[in-house]
């Protein structure tokens, strides 16, 4: 383990900084998607409906999604070591509180607690990670990362189908809450300052523009699922969302010292990997939402064996995200992330094609080449567009990039989700069937379910073949940062 200095010239052992790191925000960000097979358990034990318990992933988005863009300015104003400190107790106190919730309301309280220290920590982590390494070790050190923001989300439906079907759903926050409090305490002698500080002034406007636009964008494209693309909350929050969006933009542009540093898209590469990112992430979680549905459905798998399924592209994420940042360092990201959105898009294509029998395998084997290509792609991209930028930009550039990316991800998971829903409505039997011929109406309804999934399969490869043609407009050597303003004056 190598021993480094930090921004105020003091000794740390990077080793221990990076394993605290690592191990902390794979539980901040595991949270994501743990609780996606635990609903009908949550929706009977505190009497409530789907709608009802749906918040406990849609709040937690929001206010994931409303961090993000702050945590520019906190990495910037506090110092590196308290604020992952303080971001990981805030998410301890949430777990804390979700373990021991007597009710719904303090369930989702703490899912909220939870939610604002992830939108720090996850952050937090792409920007160390890409301060503390050189320009030519990045792609390694942003692969590691790529292990906690990939595989976490991507395991979480299947952890969290086993510990519902072997322990209690409190044991979801349970068994995190000791972990967390091991890294609380190593955190307190093995971090370090690495980050430079300033004391930027918070800009009150801005953050109020920046919560209630993201706020509510995130809002409305959740929404559509359950109430559809013409439905007056939708429409509402989608655009009091782009508006003050559009405000909270302009009024960036125009300050000295902004709040979130919008400029990073002049660069562009960077603004280039922004888009492959996003589309990849579009593309991998709308069909972490649908693949499962496909499974229960028409197969008749329960929420475990479902996750299960998913778990073989779940560990090739985790397996490939340090090769591939290897590889990027050596190759750069142009080849990786041509090569990794076709294994994408081929991975993709035959699910337009899936039947009532279709073989479990199938769906391992093409599920797995589709994590496979993400894992060529997310992290490799997201480290090319950073070295595009100078090193006082690191912090923005990684806020930006998980703001466009978060947006992007809700916006394909209420594309696919409308789609779907559309399809199979518009061509499912009439519903006099039901008493006439029962068993025909089944029959039918499946053609009906399958067409939907068909069709929403077909917006996924859309979204695969754009990645496929952005990935062509890459520049070939990406794998060296630009020097920082100081270098340049010097």
């Amino acid at each position: 383990m190598s021993t480094t200095v930090d921004a105020n010239g003091k000794p740390y052992n990077r080793g221990l900084l990076i394993a605290i790191l690592l191990i902390g925000t794979f539980c901040t960000v595991l949270n994501q998607t743990i609780l996606t097979t635990a609903f009908p358990t949550l929706m009977k034990d505190f009497d409530i409906t789907t709608s009802t318990v749906q918040w406990l992933t849609t709040g937690f988005m929001l206010v994931n999604g409303i961090m993000i863009p702050v945590s520019a300015w906190l990495s910037s104003r506090f110092s590196t070591k308290w604020l992952y400190l303080s971001a990981m107790a805030i998410f301890e106190v949430g777990t804390i509180l979700c373990w021991t919730a007597p009710n719904f309301g303090m369930l989702l309280t703490g899912r909220l607690i939870q939610a604002v220290g992830v939108g720090v920590t996850m952050p937090l982590l792409q920007t160390i990670m890409l301060t503390i390494f050189p320009a030519d070790k990045r792609g390694a050190a942003m692969g590691m990362a790529g292990i906690v923001i990939g595989l976490a989300p991507a395991i979480g439906p299947t952890l969290s189908g086993w510990i519902i079907d072997n322990m209690s759903w409190r044991d979801l926050f349970g068994l995190i809450i000791p972990i967390v409090a091991v890294v609380l305490v190593a955190g307190f002698f093995f971090m370090a300052n690495v980050l430079e500080t300033s004391k930027p002034r918070l800009d009150f406007w801005s953050l109020i523009l920046s919560t209630i636009g993201f706020g509510s964008l995130l809002y409305g494209f959740s929404s559509v699922g359950d109430n559809g693309w013409t439905s007056a909350i939708v429409l509402s929050t989608l655009i009091i969302g782009v508006v003050f969006i559009a405000l909270f933009v302009w009024r960036q542009l125009h300050m000295e010292n902004p709040f979130l540093e919008f400029r990073v898209f002049k660069h562009s590469t960077y603004t280039i990997a922004a888009i492959l990112s996003s589309v990849t992430y579009m593309a991998m979680i709308g069909a972490e939402m649908v693949i499962p549905l496909y499974l229960q459905i028409i197969h008749g798998f329960s929420a475990f064996h479902s996750g299960l399924t998913l778990l073989a592209g779940a560990l090739m994420m985790g397996v490939m995200s340090p090769i591939t940042g290897r590889a990027f360092d050596r190759f750069g990201a142009k080849r990786l992330s041509i090569l990794g959105m076709f294994l994408l898009t081929a991975g993709t294509i035959p699910f337009m094609f899936i039947t009532r029998d279709t073989a479990t395998i199938y769906i391992v084997i093409l599920y797995a080449l589709r994590m496979f290509g993400i894992s060529m792609v997310m992290m490799p991209t997201t480290t090319a567009g950073m070295n595009a930028l100078p090193v006082e930009l690191m912090g923005h550039g990684t806020a930006v990039n998980n703001t466009v990316r978060q947006i992007a991800g809700s916006i394909g998971t209420a594309l696919l989700t409308s789609v779907l829903s559309n399809v199979t409505d518009n061509t499912k039997p009439a519903h006099s069937l039901i008493k006439s011929n029962p068993l025909a109406y089944k029959d039918k309804y499946f053609d009906a379910t399958l067409n939907g999934y068909h069709a929403a399969f077909y917006v996924a490869v859309a979204f695969c073949v754009v990645g496929l043609v952005v990935a062509f407009f890459m520049k070939g050597n990406t794998h060296s940062a630009k020097p920082s303003k100081k270098e340049v004056d010097a």
